[in-house]
């Protein structure tokens, strides 16, 4: 019960802190100051999703390690996919300046770049499938 409290609050405060720097940012504009408002912003944006990230992988072992042990292996293979695609997406960026933007970026910057585009579309796509073969199914179990 006292485990609940905490989530409960800490997700408050996560969500008052969100709030708050969405609302700083638009009352000083994102592009004064250099962008900064909008470098706290997107820096803000990288540690939710750390912290969901952290908090799926810690929670699902926890939850799996108490529940079935053996789901711990599904778990370890979501994560090595999710790895492999990771690989994949870096593998295949190629890293090439946005036109009008050449000699501006370094070409790290120009990777992880193309390499979250690859990943947009690499879910974009299994999405989309997802969903085509899910009707599909679901049309092939109700006609039964």
């Amino acid at each position: 019960m006292k485990l609940n409290k905490i989530f409960k609050w800490g997700m408050v405060a996560l969500i008052v802190i969100s709030i708050a720097i969405l609302v700083w940012g638009t009352v000083v504009g994102f592009q004064a100051n250099d962008g900064f408002a909008t470098d706290v912003f997107l820096n803000w944006a990288y540690i939710m999703v750390g912290l969901a990230v952290v908090s799926w992988v810690v929670i699902g072992l926890i939850v799996s390690a108490v529940n079935d042990p053996k789901s711990l292996l599904r778990l370890g293979i979501v994560l090595v996919g999710a790895a492999a695609l990771c690989l994949v997406a870096y593998l295949l960026a190629p890293a090439n300046p946005a036109v009008g933007r050449e000699g501006l970026d370094t070409q790290a910057t120009l990777k992880l770049t193309d390499t979250l585009l690859n990943l947009t579309y690499f879910c974009g796509g299994g999405a989309i499938v997802a969903i085509i073969v899910g009707e599909i199914r679901m049309a092939i179990a109700n006609r039964k």
